[in-house]
């Protein structure tokens, strides 16, 4: 099974992907910030990370910079999503590491088939 660590401030945002990725059989970590979504990928070393940019203390680019740059989570796939969706965010993204970039709200099916494109 698939393990897929959200990264989300929102309550409600991780009940939407938490619903969508469990009804297609994926298993889901939950981090509510940058920092313990950090802990989370070294310890549990999922196979997929769908992080939030806007988040309080680190924000979703610096926590994908330090995950996407440590020895042990480089090469766990990281997908930014977020309402932030002018063009210099997505490429900031990119650079800090992230395979791809979505805009909230996420479809279910847009966001299953990206999970599976980023693990090719």
């Amino acid at each position: 099974m698939t393990t897929v660590l959200v990264i989300d401030d929102s309550p409600s945002e991780m009940a939407k992907f938490r619903d969508m990725l469990a009804k297609n059989n994926f298993q889901v970590l939950e981090a509510t910030n940058g920092e313990q979504g950090c802990q989370m990928a070294a310890e549990h070393l999922p196979d997929v990370i769908l992080m939030d940019v806007v988040m309080p203390e680190m924000n979703g680019f610096q926590a994908t910079r330090k995950i996407t740059r440590g020895k042990t989570t480089a090469h766990i796939p990281v997908i930014m999503i977020s309402t932030k969706n002018q063009e210099t965010d997505r490429v900031w993204g990119k650079r800090q590491g992230a395979k791809e970039y979505m805009n909230k709200p996420v479809d279910e099916s847009g966001l299953v088939n990206m999970i599976r494109k980023v693990m090719e």
